[in-house]
């Protein structure tokens, strides 16, 4: 589990056919580290399997390949937003982020409103259901919460205080970039839980016999 509150930025590239090197000479956490520690890589959750002073190494499985956009930032040996497992007793500063990416979606405009900034993103069907007005939204796993959304949803918009825009990669985005998205955890919950509740209800009248042979009366 993680909170979405960006630790160090890292750099990202292939070290083996299926192994990520990820290299965070900054990165505070890393004195702490431990093998089979969970870490979020750009938004998702990988287990560390080799480390040192400077940079730790984890497997990708083909699934987490096709539904992110790690492949292609190992390839460019690109920016990664880094975020150590959330510990019992820590602070929760932004929402439940699991690193389970729910779908890719693309930066359509990014302007600057004062001294923030304001980020328009398109997002896949599968992670506009779960987007509202004023809901959280994990862009490469950074906690934001929406502005505002069209509709559907697969349009929204997020604002960037200076500092989470200077101490993330979000500061590297151009404009047609993919980014990993992963829909609020409660609200897909809450989404399960009212689509089980809409179900055709079955025959179990309640009157004065069921209540009678029930013990109610």
């Amino acid at each position: 589990m993680f909170t979405g509150i960006i630790q160090a930025v890292g750099q990202v590239q292939w070290h083996s056919e299926h192994q990520l090197l990820v290299t965070a000479t900054m990165a505070p956490f890393l004195k702490e580290m431990a093998i089979g520690d969970s870490i979020a890589v750009d938004g998702v959750c990988l287990t560390v399997e080799t480390f040192d002073r400077s940079s730790f190494r984890v497997s990708v499985s083909p699934e987490t390949l096709q539904r992110t956009t790690l492949g292609e930032k190992a390839q460019q040996g690109a920016a990664v937003n880094l975020e150590p497992a959330l510990r019992v007793g820590d602070k929760l500063g932004g929402h439940f982020v699991t690193g389970h990416v729910d779908g890719v979606g693309s930066l359509q405009a990014i302007a600057p409103t004062g001294e923030s900034w304001e980020l328009t993103v398109a997002a896949p069907l599968a992670v506009a259901t779960y987007i509202i007005p004023k809901g959280s939204i994990a862009i490469n796993g950074i906690s934001l919460t929406v502005a505002a959304c069209n509709e559907l949803g697969d349009e929204f918009t997020v604002a960037v205080i200076p500092h989470t825009y200077r101490e993330t990669t979000l500061q590297f985005l151009q404009i047609g970039d993919a980014v990993n998205l992963e829909a609020d955890l409660l609200g897909k919950y809450t989404h399960k839980l009212l689509g089980r509740s809409a179900a055709p209800a079955t025959d179990s009248t309640i009157d004065i016999p069921f209540l009678q042979t029930h013990g109610y009366a």
